[in-house]
Formats: structure tokens, C-alpha cells, sequence
């Protein structure tokens, strides 16, 4: 399952967004949940990988899941980076 969501916050995907998408990843335990921009794939598990991803405001960057809940975990993880976070 996957499906491409886009950036809205004007500075982009820093710390705290960051965070709250590793956060929200973590919560489908039984799923392997990757972000791709650009030709690089990361885990959505891992706050380095997130951040070294670099996601500015307007990507369209690719959530896919493999597992237990994979639709579930690629709408909500799609849905944190399509927030706007301080």
C-alpha cells in the first residue's frame, strides 16, 4: 500500500513534525511504514531518517506500509506531514 501526500508547512518537515511523524509510525507496531522523496527511502520509525529526508513545504513525498494495518498507517502518517506543526 502507498500513496503520495504533500508537504504544507511553509518550513517544511523540521524537529517537531519530525517527531510527531516517528511518533505516529510507531503506533502500527506490526508495520514497516517508509517515506520516499527524491529517490531515497527511509523508515517513518526513525527520527534521523525523517529529518534527513529534508521534506520542504509543496514535496510530494510517497508513504508506503507493508503488514498489519498498512492502509491505516500510511493515512495517518500521510495526515501528520500533511498538517501544518510549529
Amino acid at each position: 500500500m502507498e500513496k503520495q501526500f504533500t508537504v504544507k508547512n511553509p518550513q517544511g518537515i523540521h524537529a517537531r513534525p519530525a517527531g510527531a511523524i516517528m511518533k505516529k509510525a510507531s503506533e502500527f507496531a506490526a508495520t514497516q511504514i517508509s517515506l520516499e522523496l527524491n529517490g531515497r527511502k527511509i523508515s517513518a520509525k526513525s527520527i534521523t531518517g525523517v529529518l534527513t529526508l529534508g521534506m520542504k513545504a509543496g514535496d510530494a513525498v510517497t508513504v508506503s506500509a507493508e503488514g498489519d494495518q498498512a492502509e491505516q498507517a500510511v493515512e495517518a502518517v500521510g495526515a501528520v506531514i500533511e498538517s501544518v506543526l510549529d
